[in-house]
C-alpha cells in the first residue's frame, strides 16, 4: 500500500514540476517580451524633464461657408498662468484626485489594476478605451503625447509616467498637471479656469467652486457651464462632494453645506467675439466627438461650415424682433429658427434662442436641438403616409364629434381649434385648415406605427418608442427637434428625396492642408415624388386654408409660392411654423424655455408665423421665383368615398305623406303623391373601405373594425342635426300603407 502511495506521489511531483517549469518559461518569456517592448518604445521618447516647459498652440477657427467671416476661435489666445503648488488650494487638489485618480498617492505613476480593468472592457467592447489612466498618465498624454487610441501610445504613456514619478515628487506632478490640463473655454490650468469661470484667483476658490472646476477636465465641452448639459455637470458636482466626504478629505457637513450653494449663479457671464453662437457650439460638439477637446483647442484647425452669414443675420433679426414685438402680448420670451437647403441638406442658419447671453431666458440653450411638442405641424407626415397607402386628397372624412376611445367608460374626444365641426370634408381641405378630428381619423387610417416610421425615415430622430403614443400623436403628442422637423419638411420640398443634414463643408490643418472634405449625401427617396408634391400643393394653396386662417395670414408671401404648416400645443406652450420653397425650408419655434404657458390664443400662426414670414420674405426678395412641380393626376379610384363623393341614393320612387314624410312607393301610393327623389345615405369611411387596403374590396363586416361604431355614431348624429335643419333628407325605409293617405 505504501509503495502505491509513494509511486502516485512521485508521479504528481513530476507533473507539478513540469507545470511549474512551463509557467516559469512562459512567465520569463512574457517578462522578456514586455521588457523588449519597453526598450523598443523607450529609445525614441523625449526627455521627461522637459515636459514642464510651455508649449504654444494655435486656435481652431470656425468660418462661414465663404471663409470670409470668422465665426469663432475655439481658444484664441491660450489662457494659461503657471502658479506654485502653494497657490493651489487643497480643495482643488483633493477634488481632482477624487474624480481622476483616487490612488494617486499610492501608485508609482501607473495603476496596473486599472489598466487591466480597462483592457478587459476593451476586449468585451472590441475597441481601445481611455480608461485606467492615472493623473501622471493624463499629464503625459496632454503634455507630450497625442490622445490617439493606439497600443503603442499607451506603452509610451506608461514608460514616461514611470520615469516622471522617479524624477518628480507627487506634489510637483500634481502641480504640473493642474497647470497644464484644459478646463474648456480656452482655459488651460487651474488659474486660468478660476479666472475664466469665477473671475478670481485659484487661491481664492471655495470648496464648492473647486469641486465644480474639478468636474470639467474629463470632458470640458460636454460639462461646460456655458453649454447645454448643465444638469449633467451639477450631478457630477454633487457626486464629487459626496465622494470627497467618503474619502475623508472633507466632512459630511462641509459637503452638504457646499451642495446648498447655487453654484451656477456664481459663474462669470461668458462674453466673447462669437457670431452665430448656437451654431458654433453645435459645430464644436461635432468637432469634439471627432477630434477630442485637446485637438480642437490646440492644433489650429480651420473649419469651413455651411452657414450663410447673410441668412444668419436675417434669421437673428427676425427672431429678435418677433419676440420683442409679440412676446409681451402673447407672454413668450424666446424663439428659435433653423433654415436648410433641402436640395443639399446644408444648414444655412441656426438661431437657438433670442439672445445667447441672456441668462434670464436660459439663452445658451439651443432650442433647435431640444425636444418640444410640434402640435399640428406634425400632421403632414400622417397625411403623407395615408396618401402613400392609397387614400387620395379627395378622400371624404366626417369632421364630426367623435369618441375615439374603444375602452369601456373612457373617452378621447378631440376638438378643432375653433370648437366647431364642418361635416364631410376632403383630406386636402382638412390638412391646410388644420382640423383635428379628421387628422385623428387619418392617423387611424394610415396607421400609428407606419406614420411614425415614415416620419423617422424623413429625418425625425425622436419618437423611438411607438408603443408610448396614441392617436393624439397627430396633434403633436410626441416630441421633435426643430432641426429635425425642418430637415424632414425639406423632404416634401425636395420631391421625396432626403438629404442628410450637413453643417461642415471641409476641415483644414493650420497650414491649409485638407484634412477632411464632407461630401453632400447622395440622397435617398423616402417618400414617393407624387406624395411629396401633393403635400406641397395642398399646403401652398391659400384658398384651402383661408376658411380658418383668413385670406391674409402668416403663410402668405406676396407673389411667391410657399408651403407651410403651423402648430400649437395644448395650453399654448409651443407655437410652430415650418415650410418654404423648393430650395429653402425654414422652421420656427416660439415659446418659453421653462415650458410655462403662453397667453390664451397664442397660436403658432401668431407667435412663430411673423418670425417665419419676416425671414422668408427678406430672403426671397433677393432670389428668383420658384414654384413647386405639380403632382400627377391620380385619376378616379371607382370608390366614391375616395373620389370626393358623398353617398346618396338617387332616383328613389317615393310617396309624400301629408305631414311631409316619405314612404317607398307601391300600389297604395296615389299618382299625385308619387315623386322621384334623391336621399342621403352616408356612412363613415370605415363602412366603404378596408383601412389596410383602401383600394381593395369593401369590408364585408365593417363593424369588425373597433372604431366603426364610434365613427358611425358621429356621422348619424351629424345627419340627424342636418335633417332637423332641413339641409338633407333621410331615405325612407318602409313601404307605403293604405292608411297613410
Amino acid at each position: 500500500m505504501k509503495k502505491i502511495i509513494n509511486k502516485e506521489g512521485s508521479k504528481f511531483k513530476k507533473w507539478l514540476g513540469r507545470v511549474l517549469k512551463t509557467i516559469l518559461v512562459f512567465g520569463m518569456a512574457g517578462i522578456f517580451a514586455l521588457a523588449g517592448l519597453f526598450v523598443y518604445y523607450a529609445k525614441d521618447l523625449p526627455d521627461p524633464s522637459k515636459i514642464n516647459k510651455r508649449i504654444v498652440f494655435e486656435s481652431t477657427k470656425i468660418f462661414d461657408r465663404t471663409g470670409e467671416h470668422l465665426l469663432y476661435e475655439i481658444h484664441g489666445e491660450e489662457k494659461r498662468t503657471v502658479i506654485a503648488a502653494s497657490e493651489i488650494p487643497d480643495t482643488v487638489k483633493t477634488a481632482t484626485i477624487t474624480l481622476e485618480d483616487q490612488l494617486f498617492w499610492k501608485h508609482h505613476g501607473v495603476d496596473f489594476r486599472g489598466i487591466l480593468r480597462s483592457a478587459l472592457k476593451d476586449v468585451l467592447k472590441g475597441g481601445l478605451a481611455q480608461g485606467g489612466s492615472t493623473i501622471t498618465q493624463q499629464f503625459v498624454k496632454n503634455s507630450i503625447l497625442t490622445s490617439e487610441k493606439k497600443f503603442s501610445r499607451k506603452i509610451k504613456e506608461i514608460i514616461l509616467a514611470l520615469e516622471i514619478e522617479q524624477k518628480f515628487s507627487k506634489e510637483e506632478i500634481l502641480q504640473m498637471y493642474l497647470n497644464e490640463i484644459p478646463y474648456g473655454s480656452n482655459a488651460y490650468g487651474i488659474e486660468a479656469a478660476a479666472m475664466t469661470f469665477f473671475g478670481k484667483h485659484a487661491r481664492e476658490l471655495t470648496l464648492a467652486q473647486s469641486a465644480l472646476l474639478a468636474c470639467l477636465p474629463n470632458a470640458p465641452s460636454y460639462y461646460s457651464p456655458f453649454g447645454s448639459h448643465k444638469d449633467k455637470l451639477l450631478a457630477r458636482w454633487q457626486y464629487v462632494l459626496t465622494k470627497m466626504a467618503e474619502l475623508g478629505y472633507i466632512t459630511t457637513d462641509q459637503a452638504e453645506e457646499a451642495k446648498k450653494e447655487d453654484i451656477l449663479s456664481q459663474i462669470k457671464p461668458f462674453r466673447s467675439d462669437i457670431k452665430a453662437p448656437h451654431f458654433v457650439m453645435y459645430i464644436k460638439e461635432q468637432l469634439t466627438d471627432s477630434f477630442g477637446d485637446k485637438e480642437i483647442e490646440q492644433n489650429g484647425l480651420k473649419v469651413y461650415t455651411t452657414l450663410d452669414w447673410d441668412l444668419q443675420q436675417l434669421a437673428e433679426k427676425a427672431v429678435r424682433e418677433g419676440v420683442e414685438k409679440n412676446g409681451p402680448k402673447y407672454r413668450f420670451s424666446n424663439a428659435s429658427l433653423v433654415a436648410i437647403n433641402p436640395t443639399s441638406g446644408h444648414i444655412l442658419a441656426m438661431v437657438g434662442s433670442k439672445d445667447y447671453f441672456d441668462d434670464e431666458i436660459d439663452g445658451k440653450v439651443n432650442v433647435a436641438l431640444r425636444p418640444r411638442q410640434p402640435g399640428s405641424s406634425f400632421k403632414p407626415y400622417v397625411y403623407a403616409e395615408a396618401f402613400e397607402k392609397g387614400f387620395t386628397p379627395d378622400t371624404i372624412l366626417y369632421d364630426v364629434e367623435t369618441n375615439f376611445s374603444t375602452e369601456q367608460g373612457k373617452e378621447y374626444i378631440p376638438h378643432n381649434y375653433d370648437g366647431s365641426t364642418r361635416g364631410p370634408v376632403k383630406m386636402k381641405e382638412a390638412l391646410p385648415m388644420s382640423l383635428n378630428i379628421p387628422a385623428v381619423k387619418t392617423l387611424y387610417l394610415a396607421g400609428l406605427k407606419d406614420s411614425i416610421k415614415l416620419a423617422k425615415k424623413m429625418g425625425i430622430t425622436t419618437l423611438n418608442n411607438p408603443d408610448n403614443y396614441g392617436l393624439s400623436l397627430v396633434l403633436g403628442g410626441g416630441e421633435v427637434l426643430l432641426l429635425d422637423h425642418t430637415a424632414a419638411f425639406g423632404v416634401f420640398a425636395n420631391k421625396g428625396i432626403k438629404k442628410e443634414k450637413k453643417s461642415i463643408l471641409r476641415i483644414e490643418n493650420a497650414q491649409g492642408k485638407l484634412i477632411k472634405n464632407f461630401e453632400d449625401s447622395k440622397g435617398e427617396e423616402v417618400l414617393s415624388k407624387n406624395t411629396a408634391l401633393t403635400i406641397c400643393q395642398i399646403l401652398s394653396d391659400n384658398k384651402l386654408r383661408a376658411p380658418v386662417f383668413g385670406e391674409k395670414n402668416a403663410l402668405v408671401i406676396p407673389d411667391r409660392q410657399v408651403f407651410g404648416k403651423t402648430g400649437t400645443t395644448n395650453e399654448w406652450r409651443d407655437g410652430w411654423l415650418v415650410g418654404g420653397t423648393p430650395s429653402l425650408v425654414a422652421g420656427v419655434w416660439a415659446g418659453n424655455n421653462d415650458n410655462t404657458t403662453m397667453a390664451r390664443g397664442a397660436d403658432g400662426s401668431y407667435v412663430a408665423g411673423p418670425i417665419w414670414n419676416q425671414f422668408m420674405s427678406e430672403v426671397l426678395k433677393n432670389r428668383q421665383k420658384e414654384e413647386f412641380e405639380k403632382p400627377e393626376e391620380r385619376g378616379k379610384t371607382g370608390k366614391p368615398i375616395l373620389d370626393g363623393e358623398i353617398s346618396f341614393k338617387n332616383k328613389i320612387d317615393v310617396c309624400k305623406y301629408d305631414d311631409g314624410k316619405y314612404c317607398l312607393a307601391n300600389e297604395h301610393c296615389p299618382e299625385n303623391k308619387r315623386e322621384e327623389k334623391t336621399f342621403y345615405n352616408g356612412h363613415s369611411i370605415l363602412y366603404y373601405i378596408n383601412k389596410d387596403d383602401p383600394l381593395g374590396d369593401a369590408p364585408q363586416n365593417p363593424e369588425d373594425d373597433p372604431q366603426f361604431k364610434n365613427w358611425e355614431k358621429g356621422v348619424r348624429k351629424w345627419a340627424e342635426n342636418q335633417r332637423e335643419g332641413k339641409r338633407i333628407k333621410e331615405m325612407p325605409t318602409r313601404e307605403c300603407r293604405e292608411e297613410d293617405f
